[in-house]
């Protein structure tokens, strides 16, 4: 008789099982073909009820590790070995350049609002996995709660539930913080440009990740400010032995770094390799400005630490929002900046004055009542399994020998294609076909990338998805 379980018993013996049968298949014990013991087999195995064994395969499923074949049971589907080695860094070809892909970035996102294109190029969540009604309800419940309904100017560091649960959110990256080292901002990009803005003048030279998200290039040309571009490794991130070289040669002003599931690339610093660079930058005074937008889309079973964590004497600079997680639509963001706080105000003051009291107040909400927690670990399994699922259809529909990032965390696939593809002529053929992809030319200020694409496995995996990949793998044979 099968011993009945609680549901917290169930959920956590199907994962697990589920987990282990994953591993096996990544490490290639378990092969594309292999057929996996029945149900019922499963059950007897491994002393657990028939329930939880469907269960497990269900979830391996939804992730396309495996398929039930009809009459005959479930086998490997996901091929781990068909994906090669992972894309290689590449050098800048000169040290310091100014940022001359602008025209090509606005080319490339002037059409993301029209509802035909399939926005593979877009590194957020659809709509379907923003909770708007929860949302709404913080919303309306935080106007309710407040005296003036949330119609007032907002304190000019920032709506104190908000930092209060920032704050409180920080033990999880291994912060230790209050309230009052929290200055909030109209998203992780004006949190990016106060802080530069407060540690720079026109002509200095900044150091940031190559390749990186290409609204950096915008935020430097802006503000008059050279760029050096640091290699990254699609596994440890930055190159440290590059950085410390450059740091001895080129008058360094300012790092910004994303450290954690780095866009396009998607690699995270392991945690000494960070309290590494904490130690570099602070003994040669240089201020770290760290981008953890992504630091919460995470997909094994802790949150990576920040450099932030490892900041003693507050020459770190963390910026983050919900923009990828909960409402990019609401603008809501900070920075805890450490020993730089009274400039970072002093900015906000020039620029803003205060920002947006309800979407404040609504998220500061959203975090109080725990929704965000439940929304986050169901939206970091969606994602887990959707680039899985992205990645496995690369594999089957590009060309053989093509190069696909593995991830731990965040959006983006970064992919490499043949040495002679050139990805914005890609870009071209694949528009002309209602697809959008994220060119790698965008990527760095010299244009290098040129056989790299960056696809967002964002949109919920279907049918549309999967024909859409399969059309431009198709486009890049043709382009061989």
């Amino acid at each position: 008789m099968e011993k009945l379980l609680t549901a917290a018993e169930d959920d956590f013996l199907y994962a697990q099982i589920a987990g282990r049968i994953e591993k096996q298949i990544k490490q290639n014990l378990l092969k594309s073909g292999d057929k996996l013991p029945s149900v019922r087999a499963l059950s007897l195995e491994q002393g657990i009820s028939i329930s939880t064994s469907y269960k497990a395969y269900v979830e391996l499923e939804n992730m396309g590790m495996i398929e039930a074949r009809p009459k005959s049971g479930y086998y490997v589907k996901f091929s781990p070995a068909r994906l090669t080695h992972a894309p290689e860094a590449k050098p800048p070809t000169q040290k310091i350049a100014q940022a001359s892909v602008t025209d090509m970035i606005t080319l490339v996102y002037q059409n993301m609002d029209e509802d035909s294109v399939i926005r593979l190029s877009r590194s957020s969540p659809p709509l379907g996995m923003i909770p708007m009604a929860k949302l709404n309800k913080s919303m309306m419940e935080s106007i309710r709660k407040s005296p003036s309904g949330n119609i007032n100017y907002e304190n000019l560091q920032g709506n104190i539930s908000l930092r209060r649960q920032v704050a409180k959110n920080a033990f999880n990256w291994g912060g230790n913080i209050t309230e009052d080292d929290v200055v909030t901002t109209q998203g992780c990009m004006e949190a990016l440009i106060f802080c530069l803005r407060a540690l720079t003048s026109p002509g200095d030279t900044i150091a940031i990740e190559s390749p990186t998200y290409f609204g950096i290039f915008n935020i430097m040309l802006s503000l008059d400010l050279k760029v050096l571009e640091i290699p990254v490794k699609p596994d440890t991130g930055i190159d440290l032995d590059y950085l410390t070289q450059a740091i001895n040669e080129v008058d360094i002003k300012v790092c910004l770094f994303v450290t954690n599931f780095s866009n396009p690339v998607g690699s995270c610093m392991p945690d000494e390799k960070k309290q590494q660079l904490v130690t570099l930058l602070a003994g040669k005074k240089i201020p770290l400005i760290e981008d953890d937008i992504y630091g919460e889309i995470y997909f094994g079973k802790s949150r990576p630490r920040t450099c932030k964590s490892y900041d003693k004497d507050g020459w770190v600079l963390l910026c983050s929002s919900v923009s990828k997680s909960i409402a990019p639509g609401y603008r809501v963001g900070w920075c805890i900046p450490g020993r730089f706080k009274d400039q970072i105000i002093n900015i906000k003051m020039m620029h803003t004055i205060s920002s947006a009291t309800p979407t404040q107040a609504a998220i500061g909400h959203f975090f109080e009542t725990g929704r965000y927690d439940l929304h986050m670990r169901n939206l970091r399994k969606a994602l887990y399994t959707q680039s899985l699922r992205y990645t496995q259809a690369i594999a089957t529909y590009f060309p053989p020998g093509t190069k696909i990032s593995r991830p731990q965390g965040g959006y983006a696939l970064w992919v490499e294609l043949d040495k002679h593809i050139n990805a914005f002529e890609l870009y071209q053929l694949a528009i002309a076909q209602n697809i959008s992809i994220a060119p790698g030319q965008i990527f760095s200020t010299d244009a290098r990338f040129t056989n790299f694409i960056r696809i967002s496995f964002g949109l919920t995996f279907d049918d549309v998805v999967e024909h859409s990949l399969k059309v431009l793998g198709n486009l890049v044979e043709s382009l061989r």
